[in-house]
């Protein structure tokens, strides 16, 4: 087999320019540290981590919302593990939780149909974060309440969908890219074709890869050769997994249950037809509507800057709270705590 530096020299020998590279998927940012990818080029190539991290992106008011809906006495919130630790304006749902807030750890959606089954008394509330990956099995949950007829089942929908967000970050011209390194997980859902965009509209190479060492370099070496070639194209390295078209049943899932709609991401602001909320047949399932919260205006730890940092144009070390105030053990922003987190990634293998 060849070897990383092998293929990183090959890379490196076709560039015919410094060119910046960016992952649009939050794993592919936590496995090209902790492979130590980046070490392995020299400044002729840059990889730059952009808002591929669905908890991340989640503004502060929906994290706010669950925090002070898990808090009321009728409420049982469901939600991934992920979310439990983030931080929102007073606190965080595992601190809602240690003062007797009854929140769920689940793995999946399902479990949370499960517990309102259970628990006819409390409201269930699911609180459904994540891209086009995970919005087909929030659906099935959607749709199995809607056949048992739950009354206690609500989802509060954080769902974000990337092309519009891809579009925003993209059009600012603000990074000065030379190619994507496309989502893996999503595109398995999406199909290869829905990021087409890219190179149509932009003139943007853009590959999806996999996730191990090997299939990320094989997607940047196409990259590279697509940028010596002056070609733009979107092409799969990662197919293993992913086709042109996607998975028709996620796909028919999600046009099923849910519909378009402007949400705001953070460090892009309110981005039109950018999010998913739940269509009107399946209204009564949507937390938002029929568990409504006052809340404060949110608030942020001052000097966080998560917000940039997930749309590239900063990196941690530029955060005066990393590695000092802000670390795993009392993280300040979403970036510090998720799993695919750049903040995260950069703390536990970064220089």
């Amino acid at each position: 087999m060849t070897s990383l530096r092998e293929i990183a020299s090959r890379i490196e020998e076709l560039l015919p320019r410094p060119v910046r590279l960016m992952e649009v998927c939050g794993t592919h940012t936590v496995n090209i540290f902790r492979y130590g990818l980046k070490s392995l080029f020299s400044e002729k190539l840059t990889l730059i981590s952009g808002p591929g991290c669905p908890v991340c992106v989640t503004p502060q008011e929906e994290i706010d919302y669950l925090i002070a809906v898990a808090r009321r006495d009728d409420v049982i919130l469901a939600t991934f593990g992920d979310m439990i630790r983030v931080p929102g304006s007073s606190g965080s749902l595992k601190e809602a939780r240690a003062r007797g807030a009854n929140v769920k750890i689940i793995y999946s959606p399902l479990d949370a149909v499960k517990l309102a089954k259970e628990n006819p008394s409390h409201k269930v509330v699911l609180a459904a974060v994540g891209f086009e990956t995970t919005a087909p099995a929030v659906a099935i949950a959607v749709l199995e309440a809607y056949k048992e007829k739950l009354t206690n089942f609500l989802v509060a929908v954080s769902h974000r969908t990337m092309p519009e967000a891809m579009r925003a970050l993209l059009g600012s011209g603000e990074l000065a890219l030379d190619g994507l390194i496309l989502p893996g997980h999503v595109s398995t859902i999406t199909g290869a074709s829905y990021f087409e965009f890219v190179a149509k509209e932009f003139g943007l190479p853009a590959v999806v890869a996999g996730f191990e060492a090997q299939q990320i370099m094989r997607g940047i070496y196409l990259l590279a050769k697509q940028i010596a070639e002056g070609r733009a194209e979107v092409e799969i390295a990662y197919r293993e997994a992913v086709t042109w078209e996607g998975n028709p049943m996620g796909k028919n899932l999600i046009r099923q249950v849910f519909e378009p709609c402007d949400v705001a991401w953070r460090g892009l602001g309110l981005i039109p037809q950018s999010g998913l909320r739940l269509k009107e047949k399946y209204a009564a399932f949507d937390a938002h509507k029929n568990l409504p919260v006052e809340l404060p205006p949110a608030k942020e730890a001052p000097g966080c800057l998560c917000g940039e940092i997930i749309c590239g144009r900063a990196t941690p070390p530029e955060c005066k709270l990393f590695a000092k105030v802000c670390t795993p053990e009392t993280p300040k922003g979403p970036c510090m705590v998720s799993s695919e987190g750049t903040c995260a990634a950069w703390y536990a293998y970064g220089d």
